[in-house]
């Protein structure tokens, strides 16, 4: 499979797992952002994780939909007013300008419970064991312990920065800064890689060490998608990003590059996306998908 096969693949899975049914407009919010134009990342690393491991990657796809349902969730609530007040979304208008602020609260809460509901609707060739550890990963990736923890500190980091910038102790007291970015990384971004890549692996049967160094894999890869999503941030434009550019930098947030600079933060990245490339070779994991994710990162 290629990745524009995946995508395609996704792309009509999910038009079949989300109905619009009564009442209308919470569906229509719910589809929405789910279905904006969009890479599919996620999704297709966890297609790829499973047949990697030598599983049939259709036994995968509801899964696969399902976190990028739970993408779409982060998407929505990260958009809203009361958090980074964005107005636009891979180019289109955010869910809470063409619904209201309240439907995509409301879109957003339904997301969260419709994606493992599509799981177990479609997934039950899996058996109810296999099943229980992808309900695990999920409910661990999407809540307390995961992105929701990562948007949290991502939010109090704001006023943690400008703390140290007013009181002139940016330098004195970097680490505690570093420590809160990598923090943030990790549970509002490489946790969802994380999700994808473990539970496809999961539904190939993949054994522990497998299964770990996948885990590996998706850590680093996701810390290297946000601090290219930081430089981007700096670099790129609203036609190339279909999102608004430079309000981290506004707002005073704590990024890779507002803490580093742009020189370190591509360096960094260069180094995570090696890290990513090494753990392939090591372990013998042939993957022309997961490499042109790799070099499409690099390139960005």
């Amino acid at each position: 499979m290629k990745m524009n096969d995946y995508i395609d693949l996704i792309n009509e899975s999910i038009d079949k797992f989300m109905p619009i049914n009564y009442p209308q407009k919470i569906f229509k919010s719910m589809k929405y952002t789910v279905t904006l134009p969009g890479k599919r990342l996620r999704p297709v690393m966890c297609l790829e994780a499973c047949r990697m491991f030598g599983g049939n990657y259709e036994d995968a796809i509801p899964t696969a939909c399902a976190i990028e349902m739970l993408h779409a969730q982060t998407l929505i609530h990260d958009d809203l007013p009361c958090m980074d007040n964005d107005d636009y979304r891979r180019g289109q208008l955010t869910n809470h300008k063409v619904f209201g602020e309240a439907h995509a609260v409301l879109a957003g809460d339904a997301l969260l419970t419709f994606a493992p509901q599509t799981i177990l609707k479609y997934s039950k060739n899996l058996g109810s064991e296999k099943l229980l550890k992808i309900m695990e990963e999920y409910f661990q990736a999407a809540g307390a312990f995961g992105v929701i923890a990562g948007q949290v500190v991502d939010i109090e980091s704001e006023k943690l920065m400008q703390s140290f910038e007013f009181s002139g102790k940016i330098d004195i007291d970097k680490s505690e800064l570093e420590k809160t970015l990598d923090y943030i990384h990790t549970h509002k971004t490489a946790d969802l890689f994380k999700l994808a890549l473990r539970t496809g692996a999961i539904i190939a049967d993949a054994n522990d060490e497998q299964i770990n160094t996948i885990t590996e894999f998706a850590q680093n890869l996701g810390v290297a998608f946000q601090i290219a999503d930081d430089i981007l941030d700096e670099t790129s434009t609203f036609e190339q990003m279909g999102k608004t550019l430079g309000k981290d930098k506004e707002e005073g947030k704590l990024t890779y590059t507002s803490l580093y600079g742009l020189d370190k933060a591509k360096e960094d990245l260069n180094k995570l996306i090696a890290n990513c490339f090494e753990i392939l070779e090591k372990n013998k994991l042939k993957s022309e998908i997961f490499e042109q994710i790799l070099n499409k990162i690099m390139n960005c």
